[in-house]
């Protein structure tokens, strides 16, 4: 079974946690990074959290600034495993997930 190599981008992320993913039904999933900017002139935190487990927790990031939350980590998901964020404030970040699939 094929690779495949795709991307899940949230704008906007706030104070309530939003699923960036959900992995499918037959599926099994690596993350291989969490790239995370703050569109604020102000620092925030951000949480990211898959499978139920934390895997980055109230991480600052500076004004203006982006971090790569997993620090070239590797993460293995199964099917109806969810990836979540939240921010400290409101309307306070983007976020892109970078993953492979392989159903």
């Amino acid at each position: 079974m094929a690779n495949t190599f795709t991307r899940h981008v949230s704008t906007n992320v706030g104070m309530t946690a939003v699923t960036m993913y959900t992995v499918a039904a037959s599926t099994t999933t690596v993350i291989m990074g969490c790239h995370v900017a703050n569109l604020t002139s102000s620092a925030v935190t951000v949480t990211l959290s898959a499978a139920g487990a934390t895997l980055a927790k109230d991480v600052s990031i500076p004004a203006n600034s982006a971090l790569d939350l997993l620090n070239g980590s590797r993460i293995n998901l199964v099917a109806t495993d969810t990836v979540t964020i939240v921010s400290s404030a409101p309307v306070s970040a983007d976020a892109i997930l970078s993953i492979m699939e392989k159903a």
